[in-house]
């Protein structure tokens, strides 16, 4: 979905509503190489897959913390790096690796996992990258010990810094990734429509939100009906029709199934749930990410999946249109959707700016990710999964929320570190138990 507040948004956001208004869904990779020729054959190889993909150059560990000598001193020694060493090879080489390849019809976004982003996002701008990721909570507390302060004081330079572009540059919230997985989705979801409205407040006006799969179909289809709520509230009810905007989601971010075939059935239900949902645009995990970076035809035979998988799930909802039948509803019996927006309203309530209530917010605990163990996180609040999938609070700590979840909230429902270690391992323990199954019917067939 996009605001009214579309002229002008840039490639990024273009590409992404061209493929929304053909009913096909965006693809994308976390894909990223240290040398230029190779990242420029990556994103060759990217723009050729028969859907509608966006690039990916994913930056190394040395640049994502500042480190931009060792990176520098890595790519000169022919070290391995873990992605491509942006500040290092500077905006023209950059520049280089995207000229006659990124188009209108294949924009690419820039990914790192910075706190103190500045010169990385600024190398980005000259650059001429379509879009950046990022976010002053989402891209600090996971990540290191950088003050949550900082941060925010960071992004909001950040954020001027896209929105002083002559050519828009998309920018998207990584709030709906906090930590990968064991964060409620109500947390997700008001995250990522803070740092949303963070955005905006310093002028960006091309931007997505986020969400990552989970552990339960049926919440995160819910969570995913709640952003999209939440955001046409938020984000386009201003005087000037608010920002473009649409919503992204991420195949599930956590402990990820070791068998080959558990890890497809995941990705599978990751690409159905962004159809059913009505993502805009699905960021890709291949089935190696248990045991390794993927190779480049690894992303590739992943993204075709994806699409594939997509296709016929949207194939699916026409066929059961046509014989008469109504989609379920966007609502659901989780209260995502309340507990995201008494979140939003009541950390809006901290302070005059969004950045200033933010920090308020997580200084008094209104704030807190469950077992993130930044020094600016509180710490206090506690998630469990149930033996269906569904992430519920165990302990919401000082977090608010609604009457009807807190009385479900359980007394008893402490969580230790052998529960935590299951949970953790929930998804990979699913889908592997499916393979197993799968192949022990299949042998029972064939005897």
């Amino acid at each position: 979905m996009s605001g009214p507040g579309t002229a002008g948004a840039g490639r990024f956001a273009a590409h992404v509503r061209r493929a929304r208004q053909s009913g096909s869904l965006v693809v994308q990779p976390r894909m990223g190489f240290a040398g230029a020729r190779r990242m420029r054959e990556g994103l060759r190889a990217v723009r050729d897959v028969a859907a509608p993909t966006a690039g990916t150059v994913t930056v190394d560990s040395y640049t994502r913390v500042g480190e931009y000598a060792r990176a520098l001193e890595a790519l000169r020694s022919g070290a391995e790096l873990n992605g491509f060493p942006l500040v290092a090879h500077g905006a023209r080489r950059t520049r280089e690796v995207l000229d006659g390849v990124a188009s209108q019809d294949f924009p690419v976004q820039v990914r790192h996992g910075s706190a103190l982003a500045g010169r990385l996002v600024a190398t980005a701008c000259a650059a001429g990258a379509d879009a950046t990721e990022g976010g002053p909570v989402s891209y600090c507390l996971p990540y290191g010990r950088v003050p949550l302060r900082d941060s925010v004081r960071a992004w909001a330079r950040c954020c001027e810094l896209i929105a002083a572009r002559a050519e828009p540059m998309h920018l998207e919230t990584f709030g709906g990734g906090m930590l990968g997985q064991l964060c409620p989705p109500s947390m997700l979801v008001a995250l990522s429509v803070l740092e949303a409205l963070f955005f905006r407040e310093h002028g960006v006006r091309s931007l997505s939100l986020s969400y990552a799969q989970q552990t339960h179909p049926g919440q995160d289809l819910e969570a995913l009906a709640a952003l999209h709520r939440l955001a046409a509230e938020r984000l386009e009810g201003g005087p000037d029709g608010g920002p473009d905007w649409h919503v992204v989601l991420y195949t599930f971010m956590g402990v990820f199934p070791r068998s080959a075939a558990g890890a497809l059935r995941l990705l599978e239900e990751s690409a159905r749930l962004a159809v059913r949902g009505g993502a805009a645009r699905l960021v890709v995990k291949t089935p190696a990410e248990a045991h390794r970076i993927p190779t480049l035809d690894e992303n590739v035979a992943a993204l075709e999946f994806a699409a594939a998988v997509a296709s016929d799930e949207r194939e699916r909802i026409r066929a059961r249109t046509r014989a008469g039948l109504r989609p379920a509803p966007a609502g659901g019996p989780y209260g995502v959707y309340e507990e995201a927006a008494l979140l939003v309203d009541c950390v809006l309530e901290q302070a005059p700016t969004v950045g200033e209530a933010l920090l308020r917010a997580f200084a008094t605990g209104l704030l807190d990710v469950p077992y993130c163990l930044h020094p600016d996180n509180a710490n206090r609040a506690r998630a469990v999964l149930d033996p269906w999938g569904v992430l519920r609070w165990a302990d919401p700590g000082r977090v608010p929320l609604p009457p009807r979840t807190r009385r479900a909230v359980s007394a008893d429902a402490a969580v230790g570190s052998r529960q935590l270690l299951d949970m953790l391992g929930f998804n990979e323990r699913r889908f592997d138990v499916e393979d197993v199954l799968g192949r022990r019917l299949a042998d029972g067939a064939a005897a």
